[in-house]
């Protein structure tokens, strides 16, 4: 793929341009390693790296030009400079525009939201595939195009990333394209220069307070989202949650609500909850489901809302709802003689409380709940002593454990945690730093109909360990050890 230098640049306001700007451009990259021949590399003011230090780098690997906020010290005069204001934002437009504006070709969906966006994302994505449509998806757990599958690197790619995917998308015919937006894209500028057909809201609650700093600004992320879809577009957010209306504030998109408790354009009703699924009446109509707790509940009305809003026709989208599995890691069940075991992502404050109260709804009182549980290395600390209160408060049993540690000791990491437990909490908890022991202790614990959660990983294959990724499955080791 070739694209004028010329061309890229009308996408964007530039401050100013040394060199030649008549040159074919072939490759983009952020990455000044990746780069050569015929390259434009863009110098990102990243949060830990900042791309500018490696300007020399990328010119030494033969690239043509470079997108930077500031110029260095040695202008080479082989080498194109292009000074913009906001490197992050210029490059979603210039991606875009290389890729051939992927996502206009497409109806792209955004699901933002603090819990709910890989199973409101990946559920369109399978219901679409149902439908028998050309679809594609990026989640947090993998990147889909029809069928094929890739492993995921972000919840929300990289702006060249996202084009290239879209552009693999519609290289395949696909017709829908289903994605989450963190908070994290959209202050970097990762989605800009996209056109979307739609955005769903689900919920926001305490998380990434380490990088947002204030909860003010975390809505304020989501938010710029809605501001900036176009009228065509549609904005759908959960009215139940106190800041959903916030969402729908400025945007020019059409504005549509769903709920479970109050009056809006899609509504639902939970009539029966079980371990193996629940009976809900969505919009009128009785449906059974595979999904489990009140959490899921707004996720299926979501993507219920969200098909009848692309167009798609009422009782076959049901029928699908019926069909659909849970998306992996998120209340994934595991049965092993009479004790059940739950893996589940949650690693927000909110998300534990949903996931614990959902159980806590179907469980009987001879039955106990044994809660393993940490907190992720280098990010948010705030909500550490708060996830174990929550666990201790809704749990029999409660186990305090390495999470992904990253570049932290998990030892502070836990006791950190503990400190939010009072002295009831701790007669029944243990601190076990190792996560495979701690797994086992749980089912060692576990009596005939008691329930083992294991939260914080979900889906994830591998534990963090000062920068190295070692294979850990939550669910495989589980599904060993109740065999054992």
């Amino acid at each position: 793929m070739k694209k004028e230098l010329t061309y890229l640049l009308s996408q964007i306001k530039i401050s100013k341009i040394l060199g030649n700007s008549e040159i074919l451009i072939e490759k983009i990259e952020i990455d000044s390693r990746k780069v050569n021949k015929n390259c434009l590399f863009a110098a990102i003011s990243g949060t830990q790296v900042d791309g500018h230090t490696f300007i020399d780098s990328a010119i030494k690997n033969g690239a043509a030009a470079i997108l930077c906020e500031k110029l260095p010290a040695n202008i080479s005069e082989k080498v194109t400079f292009i000074l913009v204001k906001n490197v992050s934002e210029s490059l979603g437009k210039i991606a875009t525009a290389f890729y051939d504006f992927p996502s206009k070709k497409l109806k792209l969906v955004g699901v933002t939201g603090t819990n709910g966006k890989t199973t409101t994302a990946t559920l369109l994505y399978r219901m679409f595939l149902k439908l028998d449509y050309k679809v594609g998806c990026l989640s947090t757990v993998k990147y889909y195009v029809n069928e094929q599958e890739f492993p995921a690197t972000h919840t929300t790619p990289d702006a060249i990333s996202l084009n290239f995917w879209l552009n693999e998308m519609v290289k395949q015919n696909c017709e829908f394209a289903f994605m989450e937006v963190s908070s994290h894209s959209v202050v970097q500028h990762r989605i800009s220069g996209l056109t979307f057909a739609g955005g769903i809201f689900s919920n926001i609650t305490h998380d990434h307070l380490d990088y947002h700093k204030t909860f003010a600004e975390y809505i304020k992320a989501k938010k710029t989202f809605f501001d900036n879809l176009p009228e065509f577009a549609f904005a759908l957010i959960n009215s139940d949650d106190k800041n959903g209306k916030i969402m729908l504030q400025n945007t020019k998109a059409k504005k549509f609500e769903y709920s479970l408790k109050s009056i809006s354009d899609f509504k639902a009703k939970i009539l029966e909850k079980h371990f193996d699924g629940m009976l809900l009446v969505l919009d009128n109509v009785e449906v059974w489901t595979h999904l489990i707790g009140t959490f899921n509940a707004y996720n299926l009305l979501a993507i219920y809302s969200a098909a009848i809003l692309l167009g798609q026709e009422k009782n076959e989208v049901l029928r699908i709802i019926s069909e659909l599995q849970p998306v992996a890691g998120r209340f994934e069940t595991v049965h092993f003689a009479d004790i059940t075991a739950i893996v589940d992502y949650a690693h927000t404050p909110d998300a534990l409380q949903n996931v614990l109260q959902t159980i806590n709804e179907m469980r009987n009182q001879e039955t106990k709940l044994i809660t393993l549980v940490g907190a992720g290395g280098d990010r948010d600390r705030t909500k550490r002593p708060i996830m174990a209160k929550i666990s201790a408060e809704n749990s029999d049993i409660l186990i305090l454990t390495s999470d992904n540690p990253r570049t932290e000791k998990p030892e502070e990491i836990i006791e950190e945690m503990f400190q939010g437990l009072d002295n009831q909490d701790v007669k029944k908890t243990f601190k076990i730093t190792d996560r495979r022991e701690a797994i086992k202790m749980a089912c060692h614990l576990a009596r005939k109909n008691d329930v083992i959660l294991i939260a914080g990983k979900g889906h994830e294959n591998y534990q963090e360990i000062n920068g190295v990724k070692f294979p850990f499955d939550d669910k495989e080791i589980v599904e060993k050890e109740l065999k054992n």
